[in-house]
Order: C-alpha cells, then structure tokens, then sequence
C-alpha cells in the first residue's frame, strides 16, 4: 500500500463542528480554540461562516472571530460563504479564502438550502467569479457523498457531476463529505475512483463522518488512490442535524495518531493538538469523542 508522503489536515472543528451545538459558545473561546489549533501547526483551519444568523445563530461572530484570531504565517483560514452578501461580509472581515457547498441529493439540498442542486451551483458562479476578482481561493463542499438522510444511497455519478461543476467554477478544491457517516471502505473507494475521472484526484479531499465508526478505514481506503487532504474535526465535535445519531467529522487527534504511525507527515504536533482538544471539551463540559484524546488525556 503506497500512501502520500504527507497529508494535508484541513481543521473543521470552529465551524462545522461547533454550529450545531445547542449553546452558544462565546467569541473569545471561539478565538482561543483556533488560536490553539494554529499552534499546533494546523495549516487550514475553518474560521466560520456566513450564513444567515437565522439559519445558524452558532456563528453569528464569525466576523468578530476572524477579526480576533492571531494568524499563523501561512495558515489559511476559509469561512462557509452562501451568496453575495455573505462574500462582502466575508470580505469586510478579511478573509483570505472561502468554501461554497452543494450537496449530491437532491433533497437533502431542498431541506438543507430551499433549493435544489443545480439551481444552488448556479448561485455560486457569481460568488465564485467575485472571490476571484478579490484575490481569494475558493473550496467547494459536496455533502451526502455516500448517503442521504432522505434519499438513501447516493450514486458515485451523482457525486461526480456536482463536483466536476465546482470544479469548473474555479474551486481549487473539492471536499467530499460523508455528512450522515454511512460510508464503509469499498464504497469510499469507488467513489473517488468515479470522481477522479472527472476532477484529479490531487484536488480531492476526503471529509468522513464517523457515526458507524468507519471514518479511519474509509481514509484507508483512499489514501492509496492519491488522496492527500483531509477533513477532520477536533475532539469530534460535530453531527448532522438531519440524521438521527449521526456523529461528528472523523476527530483531528485519531487521523494524526494513524498517520503519524504510518509514517506520513503532517506538520501538526500531537501534544498541541490535545490540548486544544482539551480546551474545547472542558469548554463545553464534555469529554471528546476523539479516542486518542480520552486515552492520552485520560478522560
């Protein structure tokens, strides 16, 4: 099995992990918590969103994070930007880089964002166009790659189409989600392999939701096809409000314990990293999800 020399770790913790939490969780600890991930080495950290406050009330100081953070040089910091609107607040913020999302179900995309999938891409051509005019990287998410709360199991063809539209957009990257966590290693593999024939494979990221405690094996099974940038989330944190039981992103410290025991370099500090996984959890009174954590921190 030949795997990258090095993998990139995109931290999705301050964003998607946290805007799901029922309480919410102040802007200084919200700063405090990037400000330890970039410590750690992190070179991607999701910073926010700016989505309705409506819709997400979670990160409605996403300004005043971006605004709050100490950068690290050369670490990237992208927020969730839905429209226009949310790209000139996005702007007036000083962003440095934005992520769209689509979604490879129909449904889920109807419930999700009130629009269906080729009508949501096309919102994102002038968004796109902007960023670029603006000097900014753009990241586009595809959600439900290898499952659907509504729909059930998602075609690989599916995944491709609305990736391979990011993509011509101008997306430098395309983040493959697992939103509901369903994936097992087979099917991760065929999807990138299907995907890959439309958008190379060195543009792909991997983002696996862990509710069947399948995150790892599905990271196995596409490292070797050329993978080599993954979604992970601090201490676990996250979920999927549409699917019942549906656990966070695969936790940052597990995906670098396995890395670092097989020998692939990430720039990340493991002893950083936990105690950002430490702040994080006492912060919102629980122990992590993260195995590595609960063992080395003794929870």
């Amino acid at each position: 099995m030949t795997l990258p020399a090095r993998v990139k770790l995109v931290e999705v913790g301050p964003r998607d992990g946290l805007q799901n939490e029922p309480q919410l969780v102040p802007t200084d600890t919200k700063i405090a918590l990037i400000d330890r991930l970039t410590a750690a080495g992190l070179p991607v950290i999701e910073a926010g969103s700016f989505v309705s406050p409506k819709w997400v009330p979670q990160l409605k100081d996403t300004d005043d994070v971006l605004t709050g953070i100490q950068r690290g040089a050369g670490v990237r910091y992208p927020v969730l930007v839905p429209n226009m609107n949310g790209l000139e607040r996005a702007l007036a913020a000083g962003a440095n880089e934005i992520a769209v999302f689509g979604a490879a179900s129909e449904t889920f995309s109807q419930k999700n964002i009130n629009c269906g999938i080729d009508e949501s891409l096309e919102r994102f051509v002038a968004v796109c166009d902007a960023a670029r005019d603006n000097n900014l990287r753009v990241r586009g998410y595809v959600s439900c790659v290898l499952g659907c709360p509504y729909e059930g199991d998602i075609a690989p063809p599916a995944v491709a189409r609305v990736a391979a539209r990011l993509a011509d957009m101008g997306c430098y990257e395309i983040s493959l989600g697992d939103t509901i966590g369903v994936g097992t290693p087979g099917k991760a593999r065929t999807l990138v392999e299907t995907v890959a024939e439309q958008v190379p494979v060195d543009r792909l990221a991997a983002h696996f939701h862990d509710t069947y405690g399948q995150a790892l094996a599905n990271l196995i099974s596409v490292l070797p096809l050329g993978v080599a940038t993954v979604d992970c989330s601090v201490s676990g944190l996250g979920g999927c409000p549409y699917a019942d039981g549906a656990s966070g992103n695969v936790a940052t410290e597990d995906v670098l314990y396995m890395l670092n025991g097989l020998g692939v370099d990430t720039g990340v500090e493991l002893d950083a990293l936990l105690e950002a996984s430490r702040f994080i959890s006492h912060a919102l009174g629980r122990a992590p999800a993260s195995k590595v954590a609960r063992a080395l921190l003794k929870y």
